[in-house]
C-alpha cells in the first residue's frame, strides 16, 4: 500500500496536525505580508513572541492606545498559536513570560527559549532544563529550543517536554543543517518528535531535515527575510512535504561505484 501524507499527521501531546511546518511571525515588512505568507505556508501552528504582543488581559488584545496587533492578522480558527519566550536569558524570566502569555489567554503551550549568549543566541541548556521542569509541573505543554546535543535532548524528554527542537544552525543564520550526524543520534535517542528549529535558509535545508527523519521544521527568518516571503513560504511548504515523502519512501543505498539503471541480464555481450 502506497504511503500518503494525509495519513501521517504530526502528533504533539494530544493534538494532530496535517502540516509539519511551523512558522514564526517576526521580521516581516508588514503584517499584511506576514498574513499572506502564513496562508501560503500551509502551516497550522504559528509561533508568536509573547513580548511582541500587546497584552492586557483575556478580554482584550489591546493596550489603551487601541493600536494594531499582529494577532489581528492571524486567523486563530485556522492557526494554533504557539507563544514563545524569545528574548529571555534566564529560567526565571522565561517562566514569567510563559505565565504572562497563558494568563492573557494565548495558550498553555509554549515554545521555550532560554538564551545563553547574545552573539550566537545559543541556548542556555542548564536554564532551559530548569524552566522545562517547572513549566511542565505547572501544566504547560513545553516545546524547548535546544542545541543539537543528544544528551540534553534526552534530559528534556525526561523532564516532560512533548518534543525537542534542536537548532540546525544559529538563529537567523540561514546556514542550513550543520551537524546532520547529531540530528540522527537525537532521533535515535528520544521518542518524542524532533523538530528542527533555527538555521533553515532555503527549501533544500528544510528538505534535508525532513529526509533525515525529523518530524517537523520550525522557521521564521528563512521565510520573512526572503526577497519574496510569500513565494518562499510556499516553497518551504512543498519542501517539508517532499522531504517527509522521500523519507517515508526510503532512499536507495549510497554506493561508491555505478550500478546500471537497466538490467544487464539476457543482453548479448
Amino acid at each position: 500500500m502506497s504511503y500518503s501524507l494525509q495519513d501521517d499527521p504530526l502528533v504533539l501531546a494530544d493534538r494532530s496536525f496535517r502540516s509539519r511546518l511551523i512558522v514564526g511571525t517576526g521580521k516581516y515588512a508588514s503584517f499584511a505580508v506576514m498574513k499572506e505568507a502564513l496562508e501560503k505556508s500551509g502551516a497550522e501552528i504559528v509561533t508568536v513572541a509573547v513580548r511582541r504582543i500587546k497584552l492586557q488581559d483575556k478580554s482584550t488584545r489591546y493596550h489603551e492606545d487601541k493600536s494594531e496587533s499582529l494577532l489581528d492578522y492571524i486567523d486563530t480558527s485556522r492557526f494554533m498559536l504557539l507563544p514563545n519566550t524569545a528574548g529571555c536569558h534566564t529560567a526565571e524570566e522565561a517562566i514569567r513570560v510563559a505565565n504572562l502569555g497563558r494568563e492573557a489567554g494565548l495558550s498553555e503551550w509554549v515554545k521555550l527559549e532560554v538564551i545563553g549568549d547574545e552573539k550566537t543566541l545559543f541556548p542556555d541548556t542548564e536554564g532551559l532544563l530548569t524552566a522545562t521542569k517547572i513549566l511542565v509541573r505547572d501544566g504547560f505543554v513545553v516545546l524547548p529550543y535546544t542545541n543539537d546535543d543528544p544528551v540534553m535532548a534526552r534530559k528534556l524528554e525526561d523532564a516532560g517536554a512533548v518534543a525537542v527542537m534542536p537548532l540546525g544552525a544559529p538563529i537567523g543564520s540561514g546556514m542550513g543543517i550543520q551537524n546532520p550526524a547529531n540530528l540522527r543520534i537525537i532521533l535515535e535517542t528520544v521518542s518524542v518528535p524532533v523538530i528542527v528549529d533555527a538555521g533553515v535558509g532555503t527549501a533544500s535545508d528544510a528538505t534535508m531535515a525532513m529526509e533525515s527523519g525529523c518530524d517537523g521544521v520550525l522557521m521564521n527568518t528563512g521565510i520573512a527575510g526572503a526577497k519574496d516571503p510569500v513565494a518562499m513560504a510556499e516553497a518551504m511548504n512543498l519542501a517539508v512535504q517532499s522531504g517527509r515523502l522521500a523519507y517515508k519512501a526510503g532512499r536507495i543505498p549510497r554506493k561508491l561505484y555505478a550500478t546500471a539503471s537497466s538490467p544487464l541480464e539476457g543482453i548479448p555481450r
